[in-house]
């Protein structure tokens, strides 16, 4: 009996350890699916991404004849008579009046977002929280909503069809987001700092400059994309409030390349790849900081 036992005894962790064995292999299987499935997801959505711009760019460096009547995917000779035509027209006029709103949009909502943000995160005033509230409320309202009474404003202000007009309504747009992300950021920065601050003589606005913009870099940019790329790609209050073509942003002016029955597809592309070039450009060089930025103000607070 004492020998059937201790038979017993060896058998079992053979019978265990292939159990284990077996349970490991197909976690590992499972593993490697999960892996193979990710890499197939990021490379559908790469090419979702990329096939567009490759499309533009090819579409911008063909002929006319190319286009409409030898369909070709590659084109058979690179011209860049579209890219000349647009240079040389209404089109950089388009592209200076996007750049003037979008940087004056930009400095706007850091200015004021700044200023709000810290107001509500360290002062103590009556109704903060309903202010820092109602400020997401006001982003979540459509443009749909309020480009009538925008309008309104504007023409009672007598700044029908000028860029300056856009300048005051693209904040509408933007200082809300900007403010409640620099709330979240603002929270973030020790109390103590400030406050040895302001023992050593500096009074809030130098705080406020002096220590806490520096250190919310990456939430500064992240504001600074954000507006400039909302104020850059906006098109119903660019459509609404001008109508004369030397004051209509580069969105607005891309829809006057179709003609009566024809479409301008080499320019039109041209003209959509250099639009789409600034803001890309911006995102891939400061990558770092909007993936820090939008990390921490979104996990703070």
């Amino acid at each position: 009996m004492a020998t059937i036992a201790q038979g017993r005894n060896l058998i079992r962790p053979r019978v265990r350890n292939r159990t284990s064995g077996s349970t490991r292999a197909g976690r590992r299987t499972i593993g490697r699916g999960w892996v193979i499935a990710t890499y197939v997801a990021l490379i559908v959505f790469l090419l979702w991404t990329i096939i567009p711009f490759v499309w533009m760019v090819l579409a911008s460096i063909k002929t006319d004849k190319e286009i409409y009547d030898d369909f070709t995917i590659v084109p058979k000779t690179i011209y860049f008579g579209h890219y000349v035509s647009l240079l040389g027209g209404k089109f950089v006029i388009w592209m200076r009046n996007s750049a003037e709103v979008s940087i004056a949009a930009s400095f706007l909502s850091i200015t004021l977002g700044a200023l709000g943000a810290y107001a509500i995160t360290r002062l103590r005033f009556a109704g903060r929280r309903v202010i820092a509230v109602g400020l997401v409320f006001t982003y979540l309202i459509p443009q749909a909503l309020l480009f009538i009474p925008l309008f309104q404003v504007v023409a009672g202000l007598g700044l029908s069809d000028t860029v300056g007009a856009l300048i005051l309504i693209y904040p509408t747009i933007t200082l809300p987001f900007c403010t409640w992300l620099l709330v979240s950021y603002f929270k973030s920065i020790p109390l103590e700092l400030e406050e040895a601050a302001l023992i050593d003589g500096c009074n809030r606005l130098g705080v406020l400059w002096r220590i806490v913009l520096p250190l919310s870099t990456p939430a500064l940019v992240v504001v600074c994309l954000f507006s400039f790329t909302q104020a850059w790609n906006e098109f119903l209050y660019a459509l609404v409030i001008t109508n004369s073509l030397s004051t209509r942003t580069v969105t607005v002016g891309l829809t006057q390349m179709l003609g009566e029955d024809v479409f301008y597809w080499g320019q039109m592309m041209a003209g959509a790849l250099m639009t789409a070039l600034p803001p890309v450009l911006m995102y891939t060089l400061a990558q770092r900081f909007v993936t820090k930025g939008l990390v921490v103000g979104g996990v703070k607070g």
